[in-house]
């Protein structure tokens, strides 16, 4: 038969590559932790670990079973806090994850209303990148993921709940007031992460050219900064701007090119009192924060 144990250690194995790792995360010893793991291979029938050397590695099986494991101890950290939220918001921890630009305007404004209105309710916050954040999300290892797509992003997988929170205008980063994307079909562009740089992309193709990207980043400040350099030029959302903005710098909306801000969770409705305070608290933030002042608007869409 599985037991909780059984599974917090193989999970923590697989984390680690490392018996003896393992063992020092979970306070056991090593004997502790082979024993636990003979006892789950008895329970299973299967082999789910080889040796390799000094070391070992996890059998495509008990791989299988441990990105199970990782998820059902997620599920059970999650219901825990779910039972401790469910006695008035006295108590209880939400975890988010979040980008960079929401963590840093949606969510503060959130936080401090919910301070307010349930002091008893913890916030943990992770700043990480949209799939990062789902992923965690499906792992139980968070309750509420602040996550952006476009308009022809493909559909997340089964199992997500997505409310709307915003639409999040795009803007040209520049040196120059009024500028246009078709300016720049020469120019050296500053791409970021795999979603921007397809987001970068595709507002490029609408005006007939392919950035040629010179310079990487993700990061909003490094972006305005390399742009008033004179390095390339870039495209940022609205919540960047709001988060972020240097003076020397010009931003110019692209109409018709915008995020969609989404707060998912996932599994079965409904959610947790917890959870259902935070997502109406982002919900207020969302829709009283503003767009970046000193912008022009321009039709490049």
């Amino acid at each position: 038969m599985l037991s909780l144990v059984h599974l917090k250690v193989l999970a923590a194995v697989a984390r680690h590559g490392s018996v003896t790792e393992a063992a020092a995360e979970l306070h056991y010893s090593q004997p502790s932790v082979s024993h636990h793991l003979a006892r789950l291979e008895v329970a299973t029938g299967a082999k789910l670990v080889q040796r390799i050397g000094r070391g070992i590695r996890l059998t495509p099986e008990g791989q299988l079973l441990a990105n199970r494991a990782a998820e059902i101890l997620g599920r059970v950290d999650a219901a825990t806090n779910e039972l401790a939220a469910q006695v008035g918001l006295r108590a209880g921890r939400v975890r988010l994850a979040a980008n960079a630009s929401t963590l840093s305007t949606i969510v503060p404004a959130a936080a401090a209303a919910l301070a307010g209105a349930h002091p008893g309710l913890e916030l943990s916050l992770f700043d990480r990148h949209p799939a990062e954040s789902l992923d965690m999300l499906r792992q139980g290892e968070i309750d509420i993921a602040l996550v952006y797509r476009h308009a022809d992003a493909p559909a997340e997988e089964e199992g997500f709940r997505l409310a709307h929170l915003r639409d999040d205008p795009v803007y040209l980063i520049s040196q120059r007031p009024g500028d246009s994307l078709a300016n720049h079909r020469h120019s050296a562009w500053i791409g970021g992460c795999e979603h921007c740089q397809n987001e970068l992309d595709a507002a490029c193709r609408h005006e007939g050219f392919t950035p040629r990207i010179a310079s990487h980043s993700d990061d909003m400040v490094v972006v305005q900064s390399l742009v008033a350099a004179g390095i390339g030029v870039a495209i940022l959302p609205g919540l960047a701007l709001q988060a972020h903005r240097r003076p020397d710098i010009h931003a110019t909306e692209l109409t018709g090119r915008h995020r969609q801000i989404y707060a998912a969770t996932y599994g079965s409705p409904p959610d947790p009192p917890a959870a259902t305070a935070v997502l109406a608290a982002l919900a207020d933030a969302a829709a009283s924060s503003t767009t970046p002042r000193r912008t022009t608007r321009r039709n490049d869409g």
